[in-house]
């Protein structure tokens, strides 16, 4: 080979040479440290912690669940592992309640009347879950169909009974009970938001299918139901959190934020396979926020800026393990420079085209945050890129958009937003493409530590017109 080259014309080389040097500069050189982080990120690793996350045992993680529970112990295991610091109010966990309601069917009676005549239901054919004792005799009910629409006067007060998945509870609306039709009734107790202090609506559902033609085209409708206030416990749920302190003394009271959620969508009611493992949404991110907190905190010496790595229970019920945070901050938020949440990141196979070394960030636009990562990232080899189609469109639809809440930059990083096992029993460990999955975690180590050194803390892109909200504040987090 070497005496082959000897023999190309002077052109020749210095052409190759010159491509040689042009493609050196577009990969930056690593530094030492740089290198050794990524080196410990390992896709054997990532493949080891999603197959448990995911596994049957775990029994899709619902919130809350004895699933989710083991998948916290793990996850705190991992942290204890690493040598990193608790963050928690009780060692790695940041406590909160969610209330679980079961219908209470003692003395529980319902019945319709129109024109004289009476539709009894019995309580097995019914779920309510009233806010406390409800008693109405003969009152008026409404019936709400979507096909005009409804005003909080017309209700206020009123049983409405909704006949339409399109109708929407006007602003201001109290109804005395919200009532709909279904062909079954919910199993297992519902559950209440740890962070939902505003009084809760009687609700119910009814599955007696004669009873829609029942009240169909009738005027004058009357119900008559008593249902004593629901059975309730408290449960717990955790969110999981520990710090890599940072090394130096003027800015380790700083902070970067690198999150992800743990919960899915737990046992789904019938079926052969029953279980959402959920490896892709979110195993995958549980896994890389695992991975890559223990890649820095092997580092001889930290970065600059202390590192917090949260993982949210209750994403899937809407957000509620990162509102929780938000509500009650583990570290200043003020204080808190930026943040990274991981997302639906093992999986390849998107419906727009295989995703292999690119990765995309919600809100490109938002703030500074996605083009420091997107810079760091191509010495990993990952192209980090703004998606026109989902980069906004998805940046309140993860755990980022409680962060953002506060005034602090954050954004989700993805690789695939729609996958054919979306929210199926089918998102299961093996689909996972684990050595891509390792080079996004390798891209994301490194964007972490750029944003934990000594360069100034991003900010909100105040001239783009959706991240205005965020930058007011952040004016407010910083007066």
């Amino acid at each position: 080979m070497a005496g082959r080259i000897s023999r190309q014309p002077v052109a020749t080389a210095a052409a190759a040479l010159s491509l040689v040097l042009c493609l050196a500069a577009q990969e930056p050189a690593l530094t030492q440290e740089q290198r050794a982080v990524m080196d410990h990120i390992s896709a054997d690793s990532l493949r080891g912690n999603l197959s448990f996350l995911a596994s049957d045992l775990l029994e899709g993680r619902a919130t809350p669940s004895r699933g989710l529970d083991l998948a916290a112990e793990y996850i705190a295991a991992q942290f204890r592992r690493a040598g990193l610091e608790p963050a928690g109010d009780d060692g790695y966990f940041q406590t909160a309640t969610v209330t679980l309601r079961e219908p209470n069917r003692e003395g529980f009676a319902i019945s319709f009347t129109v024109g004289g005549r009476t539709m009894t239901v019995a309580p097995g054919e019914a779920y309510v879950l009233p806010s406390g004792p409800l008693s109405l005799d003969d009152a008026e009910l409404v019936i709400a169909d979507g096909s005009q629409p409804i005003t909080a006067d017309a209700i206020n007060g009123r049983a409405l009974l909704i006949a339409s998945p399109r109708v929407r509870l006007p602003a201001g609306a109290r109804p005395a009970v919200v009532l709909t039709l279904s062909p079954a009734l919910p199993s297992g107790p519902q559950v209440a938001n740890p962070e939902d202090t505003t009084q809760t609506l009687a609700r119910g559902v009814i599955a007696k299918p004669e009873l829609a033609d029942f009240l169909r085209g009738a005027s004058d409708m009357r119900i008559t139901i008593h249902s004593a206030a629901p059975i309730e416990k408290a449960v717990k749920v955790r969110n999981v959190a520990a710090i890599l302190r940072g090394s130096d003394p003027r800015l380790r009271d700083t902070y970067v934020i690198l999150s992800s959620h743990y919960d899915h969508l737990g046992v789904a009611a019938s079926g052969a396979d029953r279980i959402y493992n959920g490896a892709n949404d979110d195993g995958s991110g549980s896994a890389s926020v695992m991975e890559v907190a223990g890649a820095l905190a092997a580092m001889p010496v930290h970065p600059k800026r202390s590192v917090l790595l949260v993982l949210f229970f209750g994403e899937e019920r809407g957000l509620w393990g990162s509102r929780y945070y938000a509500a009650h901050p583990l570290v200043p938020p003020a204080q808190t420079i930026a943040g990274l949440n991981l997302e639906q990141v093992g999986r390849t196979d998107d419906s727009e085209g295989p995703q292999i070394k690119i990765a995309s960030i919600t809100g490109f636009d938002f703030s500074d945050v996605p083009a420091i990562l997107a810079d760091a990232a191509q010495a990993a080899g990952i192209h980090v890129f703004k998606n026109p189609k989902n980069s906004d469109p998805y940046f309140s639809r993860s755990d980022n958009q409680s962060l953002a809440d506060l005034g602090i930059p954050a954004h989700t990083l993805s690789v695939a937003y729609d996958f054919p096992d979306y929210h199926k029993v089918s998102d299961s460990w093996d689909k996972i493409d684990y050595d891509n999955m390792a080079a996004v975690d390798r891209a994301v180590a490194l964007g972490i530590m750029r944003l934990a050194s000594e360069a100034a803390p991003p900010q909100w892109n105040e001239q783009y017109a959706p991240a205005r909200r965020y930058a007011d504040a952040a004016h407010r987090l910083h007066p």
